[in-house]
């Protein structure tokens, strides 16, 4: 038991660094020190405050009363996955953390992390709203840094700061902008919180999860991003990894195999009312 204890912490640890590592949404997670804990398991609540504005100052009765409201909007945590894996006692004789963290980190690398990117960026292309969608197809670099120049108007416009923006952009449309290696064309990738290249077939505002069977993802019906731009303070980013089970070969009734269990946690939201900071353009045909 023991030992078992002992796996479930390292195989813990190694995921984590894993996950921080390979994810290119990693830079979104929380905590928000203001959240709590909802009425049931899976909900978290995020307080949301309104305010009344100036008024006039009248020397007779002096300041105009204000209110101030703290609410609080419940937001529930709708991505649950997870995996077991067995890995045979001969085949990993030696030690079980050998054999499994190999499988765990291609696991983390080649499942995870592609799957929980894909359904995140979709999830925040989804709350973009309004003047803040924009489709169409960017012919060239010059292009591209009018629309991410747009972009980032719109992002002022809405009082955010860009530099707590993260620009997530396509490895193409970063190509083409890098190729033009001017000043407007370095320009256009200053003043972000961060420049994240996002590989293809992780950039759609559509995913689709694979409930059973062999498991992953599809983007099936979704549009092609060229950038999203997100502000971390509008984002609700939370993902929790944990060890469900660790049986030995010992404690295995059915086979003389090790059974690592993999299961994560999480939520990818936006605040009410920060959405205004999400911004997406779409490829177009």
């Amino acid at each position: 038991m023991a030992n078992a204890i002992t796996l479930r912490k390292t195989y813990s640890t190694l995921l984590d660094e894993a996950y921080k590592l390979a994810s290119l949404t990693a830079v979104l997670d929380g905590p928000n020190d203001l959240a709590q804990e909802g009425a049931n398991a899976n909900e978290i609540l995020i307080p949301k405050m309104s305010m009344s504005g100036l008024a006039d100052y009248d020397k007779q009765t002096g300041y105009a009363l204000g209110d101030v409201t703290l609410d609080y909007e419940t937001k529930k945590c709708d991505y649950d996955r997870g995996r077991m894996f067995t890995v045979d006692a001969m085949d990993n004789i030696e030690s079980a953390g050998i054999a499994f963290g190999r499988l765990s980190g291609e696991f983390l690398r080649t499942q995870v992390v592609p799957e929980l990117d894909t359904w995140r960026l979709a999830k925040y292309a989804g709350y973009a709203s309004g003047n803040n969608v924009v489709t169409g197809a960017i012919a060239d670099g010059k292009a591209g840094i009018a629309a991410i120049r747009a972009g980032k108007t719109a992002i002022k416009n809405a009082e955010a700061k860009t530099e707590t923006c993260y620009l997530f952009i396509s490895t193409t449309l970063k190509g083409m902008i890098d190729d033009l290696d001017t000043t407007a064309s370095k320009k256009a990738m200053e003043d972000w919180a961060g420049v994240i290249e996002v590989p293809a077939s992780r950039f759609f505002d559509k995913v689709t999860l694979t409930k059973t069977g062999a498991g992953g993802f599809a983007t099936t019906g979704g549009k092609a991003i060229d950038f999203l731009i997100v502000d971390k303070n509008a984002a609700i980013q939370y993902q929790k990894h944990t060890v469900s089970k660790i049986i030995t070969p010992e404690q295995n009734q059915t086979a003389d195999a090790w059974k690592f269990g993999y299961r994560t946690v999480g939520i990818a939201e936006a605040k009410d009312n920060k959405k205004v900071a999400i911004y997406v353009h779409k490829a177009g045909e």
